[in-house]
């Protein structure tokens, strides 16, 4: 729950706004998400958006083709990049917060779960997203039988 009096809102949107900066650094043709993992004391800890891995190149369109469901295998998201990116600069994430502009969909739910992040800040859970739907009820429970708080509200 976002604490008005102690100022939380204020950091909530600050962070939120950083997601929308850092998503716009994404190649994918179909959403730009960006994530950052924020330590108990409001210091960034990581970032990062969906895109494909390092060093692999872009120059081939299909992998960003959503409907025949090749860009799955190609496209890593924005809060396991921001995770990779942590574990890359030995930053340590239990009980950090990671902001992030989509809600969260199972696989990223149980690298959340398993990097020790305490708090997902997020916009609601999409509603007839297609074959994610089952994703992001799944990722819902996960993160709620784990003990991840989730603030997911509109902005």
């Amino acid at each position: 729950m976002i604490d008005k009096a102690s100022g939380n809102e204020g950091w909530r949107h600050r962070f939120l706004g950083l997601c929308d900066q850092v998503s716009g650094w994404s190649e994918d043709r179909d959403f730009k998400v960006g994530a950052v993992v924020v330590g108990p004391g409001h210091e960034i800890r990581a970032t990062g958006y969906n895109g494909l891995p390092r060093g692999v190149s872009s120059g081939d369109d299909r992998r960003f083709d959503r409907a025949s469901g090749e860009k799955f295998f190609w496209i890593e998201h924005a809060e396991r990049n921001a995770i990779y990116n942590a574990a890359r600069s030995g930053a340590a994430l239990a009980g950090c917060t990671l902001y992030v502009n989509r809600f969260p969909c199972a696989d990223c739910a149980r690298a959340i779960i398993q990097s020790g992040i305490a708090c997902v800040e997020c916009p609601p859970k999409p509603e007839n997203d297609g074959k994610l739907d089952h994703s992001f009820d799944v990722s819902e429970i996960m993160l709620r039988e784990a003990g991840v708080s989730v603030s997911a509200q509109e902005r």
